[in-house]
């Protein structure tokens, strides 16, 4: 989306939700631009940011990270430690199918069992293929404490539902 739409979104939102700008492998320019076009409360990393990259993105901002990282397999989750040390929180998702052209979990749900006995010293989240009947069961199997969600509530590509969002917040506030 530009960043005048984003800019009124943020807008609306200040005050009574966070401002998470979600941006996929920026150059310098576009984090600058992001950053003073929004003032995000959270710059949420989306691409394939390495560590030094992240570091520099947070440290040249001065804006809170939050860095998902595409899990698959326990040995996934070792190298998303060294994370820790640079992004504020850490999102989890699936990896994305070998064809895909653009990161993120396509709806497909992680194998939730991978986190249940992990723990992170960076607050994180669930995320990929949640949706209001199945995140508590995705956060009392994974021990997440916070669960983020797209296409889980569209009633089509892109078009979010007001009623499967307030169903998703129902369904997390006893998870």
């Amino acid at each position: 989306m530009s960043l005048e739409h984003a800019r009124a979104l943020a807008r609306s939102a200040r005050g009574r939700a966070k401002v998470v700008a979600v941006t996929v492998d920026p150059d310098d320019e576009l984090a600058d631009r992001i950053v003073e076009a929004l003032r995000p409360d959270l710059l949420q990393l989306h691409g394939a940011e390495s560590l030094e990259r992240t570091r520099d993105i947070a440290l040249r901002t001065g804006t809170p990270v939050i860095k998902a990282l595409s899990i698959a397999s326990p040995a996934d989750l070792d190298a998303a430690a060294a994370y820790e040390g640079v992004a504020d929180h850490l999102m989890f998702e699936p990896r994305p199918p070998v064809d895909a052209d653009r990161p993120g979990g396509h709806g497909r749900a992680l194998p939730f069992e991978l986190l249940s006995e992990r723990r992170f010293l960076r607050p994180w989240f669930l995320a990929g293929g949640l949706d209001p009947w199945n995140v508590r069961h995705a956060m009392s199997v994974s021990g997440a404490p916070l669960a983020d969600v797209s296409s889980g509530v569209e009633r089509g590509p892109g078009l979010k539902d007001p009623a499967l969002i307030r169903a998703f917040l129902h369904a997390v506030r006893p998870a």
